[in-house]
Formats: C-alpha cells, sequence, structure tokens
C-alpha cells in the first residue's frame, strides 16, 4: 500500500503520520504533545469508566522469560502508559499484546523513540470504548518487531504494527460496532487513518489518511 500524506489535515492526526519518512517521524512527535489536551476538549463525558486510571502492570501474568528480555525497559514503557489516563483500556492488557512468541521468535516492546506514536492510536481507542459504554475485551496485537510480524500469519511486510501506530482490538460488543464508531469518530475529525474489520477483532490505526476495509 502506498503511503502518503494528505495535502490538508484539520484532524487530530496533524502529525502526518502518512508515510516512513524521517520527516513523518518528526513531525509527529512534535505533534502528539498535543493529543491529550485535543481530546479533553471533545467533551467526552459518556460511558462506562472501568478502569479509572487503574495502571498496576503484574509481571507474575506476563511470560517470564519475555518479562526478562525487556527488562528495566517494561516497567518504563509501563510507566508511560500510565500517564496517558486512559479510562477503558489498561496497562496489563496493552503490555500483554507484546508478551508473545511466534515459534521461536518472540516480540518485543517498541523502542523508547517511538512510544509517543501509539498514543494517538490509544486514545481512539479509548473514545471508541467511550461511544460504545463499555471497555476494552483485549488487545489482540499493537506493536510488532520487524522478526516477530515476519512470522505473522497475513501480516504484510510494511505493516503499521510495526511502526506503532496500529491497534487490533477487541471490545464486548460486534465488530460491527466497533468499526462504526471508530468511522464516526473520523468523520468528526477527531483522527484520520484506517478502520478494518475482521471476524474477531478491529483493526484501527492513525496513519494519517483515511481508509476503510
Amino acid at each position: 500500500m502506498q503511503k502518503g500524506l494528505p495535502s490538508q489535515n484539520h484532524s487530530l492526526l496533524d502529525s502526518g503520520v502518512g508515510n516512513r519518512s524521517c520527516g513523518r517521524r518528526g513531525f509527529l512527535r512534535a505533534s502528539l504533545l498535543t493529543a491529550g489536551g485535543m481530546f479533553a476538549s471533545a467533551g467526552v463525558t459518556q460511558g462506562v469508566s472501568v478502569f479509572s486510571g487503574q495502571s498496576d502492570l503484574n509481571v507474575n501474568d506476563l511470560p517470564a522469560e519475555w518479562v526478562r528480555r525487556e527488562g528495566p525497559h517494561l516497567h518504563a514503557y509501563g510507566r508511560y502508559l500510565s500517564a496517558l489516563r486512559l479510562r477503558h483500556i489498561s496497562v496489563q492488557q496493552i503490555i500483554a499484546s507484546h508478551a508473545r512468541k511466534k515459534g521461536s521468535v518472540w516480540n518485543a516492546l517498541p523502542g523508547r523513540e517511538s512510544w509517543r506514536q501509539m498514543s494517538q492510536t490509544l486514545r481512539v481507542a479509548d473514545e471508541i470504548a467511550v461511544r460504545l459504554s463499555t471497555s476494552v475485551k483485549g488487545v489482540t496485537s499493537a506493536f510488532r518487531s520487524p522478526s516477530y510480524n515476519a512470522r505473522c500469519p497475513g501480516a504484510k511486510p510494511n505493516s503499521l504494527h510495526k511502526d506503532n501506530i496500529a491497534l487490533d482490538l477487541q471490545f464486548h460488543a460486534s465488530t460491527y460496532a466497533v468499526a462504526r464508531a471508530a468511522r464516526n469518530i473520523r468523520e468528526e475529525g477527531k483522527f484520520r487513518g484506517g478502520v478494518g474489520r475482521y471476524t474477531g477483532f478491529t483493526h484501527v490505526d492513525t496513519r494519517g489518511y483515511n481508509v476503510d476495509w
């Protein structure tokens, strides 16, 4: 899939995640600093706040070998995610989506330089939960390391999961309802990205231009 930036962008994603150039990444990092405030100004007041800031990370529920591999990086990323103050998706759910293995290849957490890139997509997921008055049931996939992505059946070599801007999500709702909520949020100009429906989950990313499947 070709990636290109739209000529105009009045959405929450003024980050311009439309290609993989260094310019895109620099612009994205700068614009994401304002993401939290812009979502807050949207007036989100409805929905069931299941987690209400809950951010405990229980490493005992994660594979011991993976925890050892990640080391201090694991808790540092947990603290970063906690600071996002997501209401309907827990730090444990996000972290656990990385702690997986395909054959002999473990997935990994994203590098520190790309942590902020996921914050946009996580806020979209949080808002979907608000619209559906539910919580996130599970995160099927978040960041994928290149070697892990290569082992995932059906994963594209240029998968946006490798850029840490894509989430595969399960909610306590049908994938039809989830996709509709995501597209409604997008139509309101809160993000620009992809929304895809699959049998057991919904894909959401913040690539910088709109696409559906």
